[in-house]
């Protein structure tokens, strides 16, 4: 049975007979506000391109800390080099039920050296559109069982995010041995995935 956790939370990545979760998948959703959706239609139809595009990344970290660009696993580098981490693809609008993108963990296979994988969302061009969080409803992190597709536990983003125009949104990370699961959901005012990273250096 799924756990729905609040900010901040941290849970152990075990099921509920002891073992422990091996192969994640992780999805990331988000909502565009109706309001936003609605002044976007009628700047559509004046030829101005309106979507939100926000981009799930992961950033796979060495004592915490990111140590090479090619440890950051997004829409421009689908997979990690250790073949652990795998981007499922980029999602340009937000539109649709469910998950809006998903990156598969196989923690077993992570090399050793790695200890921590930060989840974060940013706007794409978010200040050339002029967008932030403030204009996303229901945005959530969740880890999936891959191997039997049940949700282990959601983290909704509930917080006011206005003026935000990234977000990590959570992160596993190891831990006398074990992996856990923090609900993070911190905003922050980082205008590109690269602003994002230099968070974890």
């Amino acid at each position: 049975m799924s756990v729905n956790l609040q900010k901040g939370q941290k849970v152990d990545l075990k099921k509920s007979d002891g073992k422990s979760l091996k192969n994640l998948m992780v999805g990331l959703g988000w909502d565009v506000n109706q309001a936003e959706e609605k002044k976007g239609f009628f700047k559509k139809l004046f030829g101005k391109n309106d979507n939100f595009d926000c981009d799930a990344s992961a950033i796979v970290c060495t004592n915490g800390k990111i140590k090479d660009r090619a440890d950051v696993v997004y829409f421009g580098n689908l997979r990690h080099s250790s073949n652990a981490v795998i981007h499922q693809g980029d999602n340009l609008t937000g539109a649709g039920e469910g998950d809006d993108e998903q990156i598969l963990v196989q923690l077993d296979k992570l090399p050793d050296q790695y200890d921590r994988i930060a989840f974060v969302v940013n706007i794409y061009q978010s200040e050339e559109r002029n967008q932030n969080f403030g204009m996303i409803n229901n945005a959530f992190i969740r880890i999936v069982d891959a191997d039997t597709g049940e949700e282990f536990c959601k983290f909704n983003l509930t917080d006011d995010y206005s003026g935000k125009t990234a977000l990590i949104a959570g992160e596993v990370y190891k831990k006398n041995g074990g992996w856990k699961f923090n609900a993070v959901g911190q905003g922050t005012t980082d205008k590109s995935l690269l602003e994002l990273e230099a968070r974890f250096k």
